[in-house]
């Protein structure tokens, strides 16, 4: 809250107001910034003063003259500080470099399944983490991490609980492993969630109702609401892929359920449909490459996976009354096929005033989205209130 009387000393929120307005990255002078906080010009003064310390803020022009000195005008500038972004999936790990405007610096990758267990996976996180922010070469660049897991999160712990796919991971403490191994702070979430702050980051900054829908060895979703990620009481919003399907109580779902979503319509399922038609087909790949191939038997099946991921979305439309729905994942990346059926079910079956101006497509992100959100995830955090408190007390130490 900022305090009309423009006090001397600030605390709590108002103590970042004057930071705070200056992330959208347009200069502004201190008589601007006086203006718009109500706070005392000597207030503004010191607190840009501290930002400069802190290498949050640059003096970037000076302001046109009315009459005497030319004021100075200062912006946003998050090139002297960074995170890392690492996306950790079923059978790759890929770790990234950014600083705090969000521009990846440099990143790599590698194949390795997360299977492999979390000593495994998390000792080549740490190993090419310092490799990079050795190469970059400021010891005090890294400010924040950010991680992608491909199961279930308990965000307020960041510990997966009971992930299907990774095994000696449950309960593990993937952020006490990484803050011992980086000393900032670590955020953890699940695959999908990173993914969806990735694709609406990057591609629709003026989206604040967005649902983003992976499927591939499984189905979830990211819910982006009022421009805020909504993770739920235990963090699983979203997990769409053990939505009951009516119809199909004969389908046996690896959560013990019969009917699940994920047992109907996520890659696994559609492979196990086309190898039922005699096609050579096992893995999630498989059944995009047959798609991109222009298979028949292929084609079809993902385009009936996408009606019936469809039949789901259509209530999940009228729940959260999205913007715009995004599809991702290798399924529905090989073609529009999946989108196709999804648009069919979902156009016929919501209403007119819920999907009149819905938008529902493919996502726009290349292999690098989840490290984008996952390193958006931590600039946030970095970028937040108490997080540039930390960084001004640091600077002044």
């Amino acid at each position: 809250m900022i305090d009309p009387r423009g006090q001397e000393t600030l605390t709590g929120s108002a103590q970042s107001e004057v930071f705070q307005i200056l992330r959208d990255g347009q200069p502004r002078t201190r008589s601007e910034l006086a203006t718009l906080t109500g706070l005392a010009r000597s207030t503004v003064a010191a607190r840009v003063d501290s930002l400069l310390r802190a290498g949050l803020v640059r003096p970037v022009a000076d302001a046109a003259s009315t009459g005497g000195r030319p004021s100075r005008q200062f912006a946003f500038d998050g090139g002297g500080l960074g995170v890392l972004g690492v996306d950790v999936g079923a059978t790759h790990v890929h770790i990234g470099l950014s600083d705090l405007r969000g521009r990846l610096l440099t990143d790599t990758a590698t194949s390795l399944a997360v299977s492999e267990g979390p000593d495994k996976v998390l000792g080549w996180v740490v190993d090419e983490g310092r490799r990079l922010l050795a190469d970059h070469g400021n010891g005090e660049f890294l400010r924040g991490v950010g991680v992608g897991l491909p199961g279930p999160v308990e965000h307020t712990t960041g510990r997966p609980v009971d992930p299907p796919i990774m095994p000696g991971w449950d309960r593990f403490d993937v952020t006490g492993l990484l803050t011992d191994a980086f000393a900032v702070p670590v955020l953890v979430d699940n695959d999908v969630n990173v993914m969806a702050l990735g694709e609406r980051i990057d591609h629709w900054p003026d989206v604040d109702d967005l649902l983003f829908v992976k499927v591939s060895t499984g189905i979830g979703a990211g819910v982006i609401s009022s421009g805020r990620l909504q993770r739920g009481a235990q963090g699983i919003a979203g997990d769409i892929g053990h939505v009951y399907v009516p119809g199909r109580e004969d389908v046996q779902c690896r959560c013990g359920n019969s009917g699940c979503l994920e047992a109907v319509a996520a890659g696994p399922a559609i492979a196990a449909a086309l190898r039922g038609e005699g096609l050579d087909v096992h893995t999630v790949q498989d059944v995009a490459t047959a798609v991109t191939q222009g298979d028949v038997a292929a084609v079809r099946a993902v385009r009936e996976a996408g009606r019936v991921l469809g039949q789901v979305l259509t209530a999940c439309v009228s729940l959260v009354n999205p913007a715009v729905i995004v599809l991702g994942g290798p399924i529905a990346s090989a073609g529009d096929h999946l989108l196709a059926g999804a648009r069919e079910v979902i156009y016929t079956r919501s209403t007119p005033i819920a999907t009149g101006s819905l938008q529902i497509v493919r996502s726009r992100g290349t292999d690098k989205a989840a490290v984008s959100g996952a390193s958006s995830m931590a600039i946030q955090h970095v970028l937040s209130v108490d997080g540039v408190e930390a960084l001004l007390r640091e600077a002044t130490a």
